[in-house]
């Protein structure tokens, strides 16, 4: 049996060479989505990103992308944000007004307080609960960024959704879960040893969910 089907969702908003080439070194059998079609009999779906809101959900939408990712974790089916794709799960970004997918209570804001901006290298993820995802990952692990803005859930749903937070200025949320959704602020395929363990963590949850009549055509 072949490793878990992931779509990389391609929208010209990253380069996608390192986590393709991560999600192979785990197991993982990897698309780079360019259209929905591409979406087609995954078990799994990342959206990485780098850059502003606002062109990146234009270019979703010009590929036809943005009502199949809604579709996919509307269904609570497995979902991981990297970076912009993290941001972007969240109502508005504050960075160009941008309106975003509103599946977090939230909004995307400016790092408070920050010695430099764009926050560019190794910091700690200071974990808030335990998740999954961070298994066999120390506790204070630092991990690769590079932005300006980061989500901000609303007050009652941070302890519902914030799994970890990192401090540049004020403490910022650096990764967040709701069901199978799951997003970081960090780049795990720019991370070394800790980035490839979360990555290989998130092919291993495909295990669990995949069946072989799942309905799976999000492009329909």
């Amino acid at each position: 049996m072949s490793g878990p089907r992931i779509a990389v969702v391609d929208y010209g908003a990253g380069n996608l060479v390192s986590i393709d080439q991560g999600l192979r070194a785990v197991g993982a059998d990897v698309v780079l989505a360019h259209s929905p079609d591409a979406l087609e009999g995954i078990d799994g779906m990342i959206v990485p990103g780098v850059g502003a809101a606002r062109p990146a959900m234009n270019r979703l939408r010009r590929r036809g992308l943005l009502e199949p990712i809604l579709a996919w974790a509307q269904a609570d089916r497995p979902y991981l944000g990297i970076c912009l794709g993290l941001q972007m799960l969240f109502e508005g970004s504050d960075e160009d007004g941008a309106r975003t997918f509103g599946l977090l209570p939230g909004r995307t804001v400016r790092l408070e307080n920050a010695p430099r901006l764009p926050h560019i290298g190794w910091n700690q993820v200071e974990r808030r609960r335990d998740d999954p995802l961070f298994e066999g990952i120390a506790a204070g692990a630092n991990f690769y960024f590079v932005h300006s803005y980061a989500g901000r859930p609303l007050s009652e749903a941070t302890d519902d959704l914030v799994v970890a937070e990192t401090t540049h200025g004020e403490p910022f949320v650096s990764a967040v879960r709701r069901g199978n959704l799951f997003g970081v602020q960090f780049h795990p395929e720019r991370s070394g040893r800790d980035g490839l363990r979360l990555l290989a963590n998130f092919v291993r949850s495909l295990d669990a969910v995949r069946a072989p009549d799942a309905v799976r055509e999000v492009a329909a």
